[in-house]
C-alpha cells in the first residue's frame, strides 16, 4: 500500500512553525532533546511501516509491535455483542498504551465502529481519527464537537472514555490514582440511554514521571510539561503485560433522581478503582 509521508514526526519543523520568532535562538541541542524526548525516531519508524494503517488496525499493529499482552478479566459481565449501545469508563493509567489496548479489545468483541470520546488535542493522531471523537477540555466547545458527541450517543456503536481527562498521578500514600472525573460522561449516558460499563485497567508509568509531574506542580507551572514523556514511556512498557478487569454494567437511571452528575460519577470512579486486583 502507498506509505503516506504526511505522518512523520519533526520537531525542528514543529518548532519553527509554531514560534517563528523565537527560532533562531532557540539552540539546537534543545531541539535535539525534545526529539530524543519524543522518541521522534523510533515513532516515525512504525509510522514507516503502519502508517497506512487506521483505527482498531492500527492499535493492534502497535500492540504487536511492542509485544504488549493484555490479561482480561470480569467479561462474563459485558453485554453480548448484540447490545451495543454501551459506554466503557476507565481509569487513565498510562496516557496511551491503555486507549490503544481498550480500543483493539472492544472492537474485537463488539465488532464494527467504535468511538473514543478524547481531547481535541489527540486529533493530531491522524490514523486514529476515525474512532477519536474530539471534546475540548479546557474551553467552550464548538457547534461541531458538540453535535459530533450528540451523533455519537445516540448511535448505536460502543464507546470509550477516560472521565478524568488527564493521566493519572500518584497521590498522597504512593497511590496511583486519576484526579477528578468530569461528570459528562454521566449526563451524556443519562440522556441517550446508554448503559455504563466500569473498568480497571491495572498499569502505571514509571516512577520518574510522576515525580516530574509533582516537581512541576510545586514550581507552580499549571501546564502539563510531563506529558512530553508520554511517548518514552509508551516505548518503556515494551514486553509488558497489562490487565482489565470489568465490572457489572451500570443503569444510569438507578441512581436517584435527586443524585447530581457530579456525585454519580465520583460514585462510578469508585466502583472502578474497586475492581483493582488485590496485589499478591
Amino acid at each position: 500500500m502507498e506509505q503516506d509521508n504526511s505522518l512523520r514526526v519533526d520537531v525542528d519543523a514543529l518548532v519553527r512553525s509554531r514560534a517563528p520568532r523565537y527560532y533562531k535562538y532557540i539552540p539546537k541541542f534543545i531541539i535535539r532533546w525534545l526529539e530524543r524526548t519524543v522518541c521522534q525516531d523510533r515513532v516515525n519508524d512504525f509510522l514507516s511501516r503502519h502508517g497506512h494503517e487506521r483505527d482498531a488496525e492500527f492499535c493492534r499493529s502497535l500492540l504487536a509491535d511492542l509485544k504488549i499482552n493484555i490479561d482480561v478479566n470480569g467479561e462474563e459481565n459485558l453485554p453480548t455483542a448484540e447490545n451495543r449501545r454501551v459506554l466503557f469508563v476507565s481509569n487513565h493509567p498510562l496516557g496511551g498504551l491503555d486507549g490503544v489496548a481498550l480500543i483493539d479489545y472492544v472492537q474485537r468483541r463488539y465488532g464494527g465502529h467504535v468511538g473514543f470520546v478524547v481531547n481535541d488535542l489527540l486529533t493530531v493522531l491522524k490514523p486514529l481519527n476515525g474512532v477519536f471523537i474530539p471534546i475540548n477540555k479546557h474551553g467552550v466547545q464548538n457547534r461541531e464537537a458538540v453535535e459530533g458527541v450528540d451523533r455519537a450517543f445516540a448511535g448505536n456503536d460502543p464507546l470509550l472514555m477516560f472521565p478524568a481527562g488527564l493521566v493519572s498521578r500518584r497521590q498522597k500514600g504512593g497511590e496511583i490514582r486519576d484526579l477528578e472525573w468530569m461528570k459528562m460522561f454521566v449526563t451524556k449516558a443519562r440522556q441517550s440511554g446508554r448503559t455504563i460499563i466500569p473498568l480497571y485497567f491495572n498499569g502505571e508509568n514509571s516512577s520518574f514521571f510522576y515525580k516530574f509531574a509533582k516537581f512541576r506542580k510545586k514550581l507552580g507551572v499549571k501546564f502539563n510539561v510531563e506529558m512530553i514523556y508520554l511517548p518514552k514511556e509508551m516505548f518503556m512498557a515494551e514486553g509488558k503485560s497489562f490487565s482489565i478487569t470489568f465490572g457489572k454494567p451500570i443503569d444510569i437511571q438507578s441512581f436517584p433522581k435527586g443524585m447530581k452528575a457530579a456525585e454519580i460519577a465520583q460514585n462510578i470512579k469508585e466502583t472502578v478503582y474497586s475492581l483493582r486486583p488485590q496485589k499478591k
